[in-house]
């Protein structure tokens, strides 16, 4: 302190411009300034600066833009089209797979693009494919050119085993799916929305109720509830991917043999109700939330009756994502 002190006496004349310069109080009995008395009032500060960022009270003129990002940045969705959506519909499959038929399937492809068509998407859905033609349509989508499309989604009903769903005569790996529309293969669609569907099974047990049922809801006899076959693993994609699961890890997922699966029907629903004003994965949460609700009434597995379903979603996009009706 003593040393801090001389200086002061030693320069005794203040540079003309001190408006740069903090605010020096003395005492009168000495001609020095506590240290200790500046920090302090530098502590306060920046603690008061730090609830004003807290309370949004900070002036524009001290919050850059590129000091916080938006939390309300959407995905630009203006372009000339929605874009396209594929639907592979795999009902039957070739004997040596030793899969049984998807009772049920053609509603939830007859309900899907329905859906999505009122969504503004070019809907091209095709049914019981060879893994070849499966993956053909694939590149022949993912080499076109997407530069006025908003976004791109796939939808794929079948039986699924680890991270691989089945087409006609074999099995095809999702990320090889996926993998065709990442930034390096399809760079018409970098920065945009890429949404995979997949309805299948991913285990091989049944969700408990929490609480045993007394009541469940009537269901028309013929209208059965059976399984997709297999389990699928989650598999991250990439930057604006987001991988929509009819059910968690590990778990059935339930198909009725004439209204389709517990996932679509509730997924189309919830899109024919709020698809043009509910932020997408706002409305897969509230899909997961109908899901949830239903149990099997009615199956020829009788240890099956009560169980329950919850699907899930692996999002990957990096802001909101509203699929509003476009101006015609």
């Amino acid at each position: 302190m003593s040393m801090y002190c001389n200086n002061i006496k030693k320069h005794k004349t203040l540079p003309k411009d001190t408006r740069a310069l903090p605010v020096l109080q003395s005492r009168q009995d000495t001609n020095c300034i506590s240290g200790e008395t500046a920090v302090h009032k530098a502590v306060k500060r920046n603690r008061r600066e730090t609830e004003n960022i807290s309370n949004g009270k900070l002036g524009k003129a001290r919050l850059k833009s590129s000091d916080i990002f938006d939390p309300l940045e959407e995905y630009k969705m203006t372009h000339k089209r929605r874009g396209i959506a594929l639907i592979f519909n795999q009902e039957m499959f070739f004997w040596y797979l030793a899969m049984p038929s998807r009772q049920g399937t053609n509603a939830d492809k007859e309900n899907l693009v329905r859906r999505l068509g009122d969504l503004g998407f070019d809907v091209r859905a095709y049914d019981n494919l060879k893994a070849a033609e499966v993956m053909e349509l694939i590149h022949e989508v993912a080499t076109s050119n997407h530069a006025d499309a908003d976004c791109f989604l796939c939808v794929f009903l079948s039986h699924g085993e680890n991270d691989h769903v089945f087409a006609y005569d074999a099995k095809i790996q999702i990320q090889d799916l996926t993998g065709m529309f990442k930034g390096d293969k399809c760079q018409s669609l970098v920065g945009k929305p890429k949404i995979f569907i997949i309805q299948a099974c991913r285990g091989e047990k049944h969700d408990e109720p929490v609480m045993p049922m007394d009541v469940v809801d009537a269901v028309d006899q013929v209208n059965t509830v059976v399984v997709d076959a297999g389990a699928i693993y989650t598999l991250p994609a990439g930057a604006d991917f987001i991988m929509c699961y009819s059910v968690a890890e590990g778990y059935y997922s339930h198909r009725e043999t004439v209204r389709g699966s517990w996932y679509i029907q509730d997924l189309c629903e919830l899109m024919q109700r709020y698809g043009s004003t509910l932020e997408f994965t706002e409305l897969l949460t509230l899909v997961n939330r109908k899901v949830s609700t239903r149990s099997v009434a009615n199956c020829a597995d009788r240890t099956a009756i009560g169980k329950k379903q919850v699907p899930c979603f692996a999002s990957m996009l990096t802001k909101k994502l509203y699929l509003r009706s476009k101006n015609k």
